[in-house]
Formats: structure tokens, C-alpha cells, sequence
């Protein structure tokens, strides 16, 4: 494996950049390991509201090609360094502002504003800051430092919440900590002083005929993951009351389960072909959301519990599947800008639909009940397994997941 030297330029900031997102990650995992609780025990925040609170948490998402667009004249250090203050300022306004839903969900989208436009820069430095022909190596050890930050934050919580009860102040402390770890974060951002331009594919749309399957994938996997990632924890918290340690062991076991299953998906893509992996994993689907949905009309609520622990880390595994759709877009692309410029419009198609599905999704929850919101799930996962089995696809060409990530970062 090559060295961290081999892979960036010596003469670059990289490795303040990496500090910096080593600690970005710590503090997004101590943040989203008692989010969750804290909207349940403290804001006591219902179903809707919590669907409420995720609408305006992934809006910036949303508008981030718009947001880069309006800051073309900035240095992706530089927007990495003002999504940074503005991470620091949604965290503090959580340990300050009073238990309102309405002022706990301004804190949401201000914090979530920053951690979108570090987002849209992340990757556009890794490969400013990479060897020629090293990009794809550099977005992986970026992932990785960011993924063993967000790991330590939730074990550190989970130690926390194992020695000390549920309160106010405890939930306040902890975000002065993580505003803290922020800071240091951006400390080792001020010492980034490059000029590196920000991705131009994330500055517009970008569509095309050819894609429009593509497209319509997205929309149907961001509409069955965002029921996932918003409701699932929340259903071990509300329905189940799960506390906040049980929660942030969750996410760690979770962590940890798709670091090692990634590779082996990916091999199963090569081996079999986007679309045979696209169709198969939503039979894998339907029984986690028939599980999540109607275990304890089934099982003891002890029992339905850990029957849900168990199929929120099996849906995060199967939620790897999403590759595929990217080695289709490989596929039918004609070059490697093409490739990021549709992987870019993608994923803002993804989060049109996601901001809706949070927001009806909290109402489906609340009024007609968690199993008919995992029904919704299942028929998505469903829907996009037959509409993926319409792809006519080429022969198999001696790609594998990582060549598209090799390629698509040049």
C-alpha cells in the first residue's frame, strides 16, 4: 500500500488538512451520537417534528450548488475555513439557546450549513493536494481519517453516557466539547494557505439524456435511505427508548461493519455487475423494513429491539449497494469530468427528494403508524429494484469499483 507521502505533494498542506479532519470527525460523531436523544429527552421533540428538523438539515444540501456558485471568487480553503466558523457557531447556539423546537432547529440547519460547504471543498482539496495520478488513493485516506474521527466520537460517547446519567447539562457539555473540537479543527484549517479552486462540477447541474435512469435511481434510493437515516434511530429512541449510549454503540457497531463489508462489496459489483447488485439488495431490504416495521407485533419489545438494532446495521451494510449505480454512470460517461459532473447532479437530485421524505415522513409516522412508514420503504426499495432491472447493460468490462474511483477523481 502506498505511503501517505507517495500519495500527496510535499509542498502541500495536507497534513494540517488531515488533522483538521481527524478532528472534524471526532466532533461529528460526539454531535450525532447524542442527537437523537437529546431531540427525544430533551426537546421532546414528536415524530413530525423530528421529520421537520431533517427537512431543514439537509436543505443546505440542497443548496449547496448554489451556495459554491455564489462563492466562486474563494479558494476551497477558504470556504473550508468559513464552513468550519459556521459549525463552530450552529454548535454553540445548541449549548445556548432554549429547549424551543423552533430555535433547536435553526442550531440544526446553521451547523449542518457548515458541514455542507466543507462537503462540496473535502475532495477538492484532497486532489489538489495529491500526486498526478494518486486522486483516487487520496479521496480514499481522506475518508478514512474522517470515518476513524466519527468511530472515536461515538465510542466517546458511549463511555460518557456509561458513567454519567441523562441530563440537560450533560447534553449542553457536550456540545461545548464538540464546538471545542471544532475549533481545533479550524485552527488547523487557518494553516491551509493554498489557493486551490473549488470542484466546478458541484458549481451547476448537469444532465443529460443519457442519464435520466440514472437520475430516477437516485430519487428512489434517497427516498428509502432518508426514512432510514432519520426515523431509524429515532424509532429505538421513541418507540423502543433506547438511551444514548445504546444509541452511539449502535452507530460505532455500524461504523465498523461497513468499513470492512465496503471492499467486499465492491468485489461483488465487478463480479456480478451493477445491475445484478442493484435488483438483489432489495430483497435484503424488504425483510429489514418488514422487521423494523411489525417486530414487536411479533416478538417481545425486548426481543423486537435488538431485532431492529441488528437490521439498522444490516440496512446501513446494504446501503453500500449505492455504488453501483456509480459504476453505471462510468459506464454509459464519455469522460472522467462527465463522470463527477452526473455523480454531482446525482446526489442533488438526491437531496430534493430526501427533504420531502423527511418532512412527510415524520407525518406518516405519527399518523398512521412506524409500519406504514417501513411499508413506504419497501415499496421504494422496490421500485427502484424494477426499475433497475430495465437498464440494458453492456458486456462486463474488466472495471472494478476502485478504477471508478481512481478514474473519476482524475
Amino acid at each position: 500500500m502506498n505511503s501517505i507521502r507517495e500519495v500527496f505533494r510535499p509542498e502541500s498542506k495536507y497534513k494540517v488538512f488531515f488533522l483538521s479532519m481527524l478532528a472534524f470527525g471526532l466532533s461529528y460523531g460526539l454531535y450525532k451520537g447524542v442527537l437523537d436523544n437529546y431531540l427525544a429527552e430533551v426537546v421532546a421533540m414528536s415524530e413530525f417534528g423530528r421529520g421537520v428538523s431533517e427537512f431543514f438539515r439537509e436543505l443546505p444540501g440542497l443548496a449547496l450548488v448554489f451556495i459554491l456558485a455564489a462563492l466562486y471568487t474563494f479558494s476551497a480553503e477558504r470556504i473550508y475555513k468559513i464552513g468550519a466558523a459556521t459549525m463552530i457557531i450552529g454548535m454553540v447556539m445548541h449549548a445556548v439557546v432554549p429547549i424551543n423546537q423552533v430555535l433547536v432547529t435553526i442550531s440544526i440547519l446553521v451547523y449542518s450549513l457548515g458541514d455542507h460547504m466543507q462537503q462540496g471543498t473535502r475532495n477538492a482539496l484532497s486532489l489538489e493536494y495529491s500526486k498526478e495520478g494518486h486522486g483516487g488513493m487520496a479521496l480514499g485516506l481522506q475518508n478514512a481519517v474522517y470515518q476513524v474521527g466519527t468511530l472515536a466520537g461515538y465510542l466517546v460517547i458511549v463511555a460518557v453516557f456509561a458513567l454519567a446519567a441523562s441530563s440537560l447539562s450533560l447534553f449542553r457539555n457536550i456540545f461545548w466539547i464538540t464546538a471545542a473540537v471544532i475549533g481545533v479543527g479550524f485552527l488547523f484549517s487557518l494553516k491551509m494557505t493554498g489557493h486551490s479552486e473549488t470542484d466546478h462540477n458541484k458549481r451547476r447541474f448537469y444532465f443529460r439524456r443519457k442519464y435520466h435512469k440514472y437520475y430516477m435511481l437516485e430519487v428512489f434510493y434517497g427516498a428509502r435511505k432518508q426514512i432510514f437515516f432519520t426515523f431509524g434511530p429515532y424509532v429505538l429512541v421513541l418507540f423502543y427508548g433506547a438511551n444514548t449510549m445504546t444509541i452511539s454503540l449502535l452507530f460505532a457497531i455500524s461504523a465498523v461493519c461497513c468499513f470492512i463489508a465496503a471492499p467486499i462489496v465492491g468485489k461483488i459489483i465487478d463480479r456480478l455487475g451493477y445491475k445484478v447488485v442493484m435488483v438483489a439488495d432489495t430483497l435484503i431490504l424488504v425483510i429489514v423494513c418488514f422487521f423494523y416495521g411489525f417486530a414487536h407485533h411479533i416478538f417481545p419489545m425486548s426481543v423486537a429491539f435488538l431485532i431492529c438494532c441488528v437490521n439498522y446495521v444490516l440496512d446501513s451494510v446494504i446501503s453500500l449497494a449505492s455504488m453501483a449505480s456509480n459504476v453505471y454512470v462510468q459506464e454509459l460517461s464519455d469522460n472522467a469530468d462527465e463522470i463527477k459532473a452526473t455523480v454531482s447532479t446525482g446526489l442533488s437530485v438526491n437531496h430534493m427528494i430526501t427533504i420531502l421524505i423527511a418532512l412527510f415522513g415524520g407525518w406518516i409516522w405519527q399518523a398512521l403508524g412506524i409500519e406504514t412508514l417501513f411499508i413506504l420503504s419497501a415499496i421504494l426499495g422496490l421500485c427502484n429494484s424494477a426499475y433497475a432491472a430495465t437498464i440494458k447493460t453492456k458486456p462486463l468490462k474488466k472495471q472494478s469499483v476502485e478504477n471508478h474511483r481512481h478514474n473519476a477523481a482524475k
